[in-house]
C-alpha cells in the first residue's frame, strides 16, 4: 500500500519556504509500516490542486495535503476537497467552539475570516487542531483515503501524532518494516563502498543497503521489508563492525550532536569551545539538544584578533608571527577556553570561511581545529573548499567528530 503526500503554497515553490512537513510525516508513516510512494509541491491554484488529487489518485491509498488551510483568500483547500468529493461546506459547530477557545485563550476576539476558518466539507471527518484554528480532515472516495491538515508544523505534526496515526493504524495493516541506520566516519563514500564491497555483495536479498553520505559522516541504512527479519539484519551488522571497528559511531539514527550529548553526560563531562570561522556554530549545534546544560558550559565567539588576545589569551607576538590560521593560535585558543571555562574539553577553531581571505599559503577552505583535555592537546589542518557555508557545516562536523573520537580512545 502507498501514500503520496502534496504539499500545498506558493511559498513552498518560490523557495521562501522549505517543507520540512514532508519529511517528518514520511518518517512517522514508516515506523507504522506505510511506505511514501511520491511526494509533490504544488501552487495556490484550485486546478492545481485537483489536478495533483487526481494523479495521487491512480498511484496510492492514502493521499496526505498540508497547507492552504488558513482564514485568507488564498486558503482553498476546503473548498476544492468540497469540489473534489462533491460536497459542500458548512459551518461545523465542533470546529467553531474550538477556534472560539483558541482565541479567547489567546486574547482574541472572533472575526468573520475566524468563522470562515469554522466551514468544512459536510460528509468529512474532522480532526482536531489543538495547537491552532485550522481544522484538520479525513476524506474517503472510491477507496481512498485523503486527509487534510494544516502547514504550519508544530500543528501539522501535533495533528498527525495525536488524530492521524491513530487512525491510520487501525484502517491499515502496515508491513513490518524495519530500518537500521549506522553512522559512519573516516571514509570518503566511494572508499567505504569498495572496503566493504564483499559484505555488501553477500547480503541476503530481503535486506537493502543505501550510503546517504552528509557533511562528513555516511549513513548507512540497512532496510527490510519482511517479518521476522530483525536477527539476519544484527547478524550483519556485527559482521560490518568487524570491517569497520571504532569508525561506526552510532548503531542507530541518530545526529553526531546527540551521541556527543549523550557520551559527556554518560561520563559527567563538560565541554566549552572557542570559535572564529564558525562562527558560534558549533556551540549553537551543541546546544540545540534538550538538557545541554550538563554538559555544555559556554564559547567564546573569537572572530576578531583582539578577542583571540585579550580575551582568550592568545599570545599577541605568536599570533602576528603565525597568524590565526595557525596550529599554534587554535592550540592556545582550546588550552585558554577549557580553563577559562573550567571544562574537561576545549574545542576551538580558526580558518577561511570564505569566498574571500584566502592567501597562497592559506588558500579559502584551510581551517585548523585543536582539542584540549587533562591529557594534553591535539590540533590537526583541515582543507576544504571555497563554499562558505559548506565550510562552516563541515568544520562544525568535524570538531564533534575530534571530540567523540577523543572520548572514544579514552575508553
Amino acid at each position: 500500500m502507498n501514500v503520496e503526500i502534496i504539499t500545498i503554497g506558493d511559498e513552498l515553490l518560490i523557495g521562501q519556504v522549505i517543507d520540512t512537513n514532508s519529511a517528518f510525516i514520511a518518517r512517522e508513516l514508516n515506523r507504522i509500516g506505510l511506505r511514501v510512494w511520491q511526494i509533490s509541491s504544488v501552487s495556490d491554484s484550485r486546478q492545481h490542486i485537483l489536478s495533483a488529487l487526481e494523479e495521487a489518485s491512480r498511484r496510492a491509498s492514502v493521499v496526505i495535503v498540508t497547507g492552504g488551510l488558513g482564514p485568507t483568500k488564498d486558503d482553498i483547500t476546503k473548498s476544492v476537497f468540497a469540489e473534489y468529493t462533491g460536497d459542500q461546506l458548512v459551518i461545523n459547530a465542533e470546529t467553531l467552539r474550538n477556534i472560539e477557545n483558541v482565541l479567547a485563550n489567546r486574547g482574541l476576539e472572533m472575526n468573520p475570516l475566524n468563522v470562515k476558518q469554522a466551514e468544512t466539507p459536510s460528509r468529512c471527518t474532522i480532526l482536531r487542531n489543538c495547537c491552532g484554528t485550522a481544522p484538520g480532515m479525513w476524506f474517503e472516495k472510491d477507496g481512498i483515503v485523503y486527509i487534510s491538515m494544516p502547514g504550519v508544523p508544530f500543528e501539522m505534526k501535533t495533528m498527525l501524532q495525536n488524530e492521524v496515526i491513530t487512525k491510520l493504524k487501525e484502517r491499515f495493516c502496515g508491513e513490518q518494516i524495519q530500518h537500521r541506520t549506522l553512522l559512519v566516519t573516516g571514509f570518503p563514500e566511494s572508499e567505504l563502498a569498495l572496503l566493504i564491497e564483499d559484505w555488501e555483495n553477500a547480503l541476503p536479498q530481503q535486506i537493502k543497503l543505501a550510503y546517504l553520505p552528509s557533511k562528513g559522516l555516511i549513513r548507512m541504512r540497512l532496510s527490510t521489508y519482511e517479518k521476522g527479519q530483525e536477527a539476519k539484519v544484527e547478524k550483519e551488522i556485527q559482521k560490518l563492525k568487524i570491517i569497520l571497528g571504532n569508525n561506526i559511531l552510532s548503531e542507530i539514527d541518530e545526529q553526531i550532536e546527540e551521541i556527543v550529548a549523550r557520551s559527556l553526560t554518560e561520563r559527567k563531562q563538560t565541554v566549552a569551545t572557542a570559535e572564529s570561522c564558525t562562527g558560534g556554530n558549533i556551540a549553537r549545534v551543541l546546544t540545540s539538544i534538550p538538557g545541554s546544560s550538563a554538559y555544555f558550559k559556554g564559547s567564546i565567539v573569537a572572530y576578531s584578533n583582539d578577542v583571540k588576545t585579550n580575551v582568550l589569551g592568545v599570545n599577541p607576538l605568536e599570533l602576528q608571527k603565525f597568524g590565526a590560521v595557525s596550529e599554534q593560535t587554535v592550540t592556545q585558543m582550546a588550552v585558554n577556553v577549557r580553563k577559562m571555562m573550567n571544562s574537561d574539553y576545549g574545542i576551538a577553531v580558526s580558518g577561511i570561511a570564505g569566498p574571500t581571505g584566502g592567501v597562497p599559503s592559506k588558500p579559502v577552505g584551510t581551517i585548523w581545529i585543536a582539542l584540549a583535555s587533562d591529557s594534553g592537546c591535539v590540533a590537526k589542518k583541515l582543507k576544504h573548499g571555497e563554499n562558505r557555508e559548506n565550510n562552516i557545516l563541515r568544520t562544525t562536523t568535524e570538531a564533534l567528530k575530534f571530540l567523540l573520537l577523543s572520548i572514544k580512545n579514552k575508553e
